[in-house]
């Protein structure tokens, strides 16, 4: 078991709810299935396992963002 930080949750099209998380040791994202949607027909989105999801797109902040803070 190791440990991981929260990253934050996505609903795909589907209607799964897929829970993003970062293995604190590997350094490595990790996704799991939280809860399947109602009418999705994917037999690999199968509650509390591992998805294959596209990493997040990293958001670099602007200027005016940099400077404000």
């Amino acid at each position: 078991m190791s440990v991981v930080r929260l990253l934050g949750f996505a609903t795909l099209d589907c209607g799964c709810v897929v829970g993003r998380y970062q293995d604190v040791h590997a350094n490595r994202e990790v996704a799991y299935v939280e809860e399947k949607g109602p009418v999705c027909a994917a037999h690999l989105h199968r509650r509390n396992h591992t998805i294959a999801i596209a990493p997040a797109p990293r958001r670099f902040p602007s200027a005016l963002e940099a400077r404000a803070s």
